[in-house]
């Protein structure tokens, strides 16, 4: 093991960090099959992390496509505690303007069943709770860098997370406002559930592109590109204090998975018996 403790998810204009030092490539192989991409090992600040490009590094992957359990157990097989996940998403609020970021705390899953959701089928069993899917004390920590760097952001909310790779009609977009969603997005379900399972904290900097479509307000793509490109500076700026300031402030959270497993050991297979091991670390 590296040592390496935190790792980004995102699109591959988050780790175009001015400062950032691309140390190596991680190919990191799992019993769930192949993770994105390469894991790309980088350091900033003098502090290393690992950085996965959630779509591949061409995004050559719907948001249905990404393997995200191989995606969550190559990292946690690396040795990382803490996910940040930065991820595009749909306003689903007045209050959550284009370009401001959303730090959620909860999520609803409305994906069509197509996506491995679980670690725990083919002959063992366990049963995490999701109830609380957000590490509070890393959302917090999110929280406080957004307001030091001076971007416009909110503190809690609920992710609603749909298939795709379409976005929503009218009618769906006025559903999902009224169960009082903050936001709407393709990705971050189940990756934010994997986690759990993996017994890692998990935190999501949603970073809002436009109105989805409930708001009567016509965006060119010359538009949503500028706000695309402001996001990306601004995540910039927030990860550039984030990533030292958990590396220096590492903190104990509770495992969700540490009494989960319902299968006896005894009955497990060797690679059942990796994947628990890992999973368990």
């Amino acid at each position: 093991m590296s040592g390496i403790k935190i790792a980004i998810i995102g699109g591959s204009g988050v780790y175009k960090i001015e400062g950032i030092e691309v140390v190596k490539e991680h190919l990191v192989s799992t019993p769930f099959g192949n993770p994105s991409s390469e894991i790309i090992e980088a350091r900033l600040s003098g502090v290393s992390f690992y950085f996965l490009p959630r779509h591949g590094k061409r995004h050559s992957f719907t948001p249905s496509d990404v393997n995200y359990r191989a995606n969550i157990f190559a990292l946690k097989e690396l040795g990382v505690e803490y996910i940040i996940s930065v991820s595009a998403v749909g306003s689903l609020k007045e209050e959550f303007p284009p370009t401001s970021f959303v730090i959620v705390d909860q999520f609803i899953d409305w994906t069509k069943g197509k996506r491995e959701r679980t670690f725990f089928n083919n002959g063992f069993v366990g049963h995490v709770s999701v109830a609380e899917p957000i590490e509070k004390k890393l959302q917090e920590m999110i929280v406080a860098v957004c307001a030091e760097v001076g971007v416009k952001h909110g503190s809690g909310g609920s992710y609603l997370c749909i298939e795709g790779p379409q976005f929503s009609t009218k009618a769906e977009s006025n559903i999902y406002r009224s169960f009082g969603a903050s936001v709407i997005g393709m990705t971050n379900v189940p990756e934010a559930y994997l986690a759990k399972e993996a017994g890692m904290a998990y935190a999501t900097i949603a970073m809002v592109t436009d109105y989805d479509c409930w708001k009567e307000e016509h965006c060119t793509l010359e538009e949503i590109m500028k706000v695309m490109a402001t996001n990306n500076q601004q995540v910039h700026a927030v990860l550039k204090k984030l990533i030292p300031k958990l590396n220096s402030n590492k903190f104990n959270f509770k495992k969700e998975n540490t009494f989960a497993i319902l299968s006896k050991p005894e009955k497990l297979n060797a690679e059942q018996s990796h994947v628990i091991e890992v999973l368990l670390r």
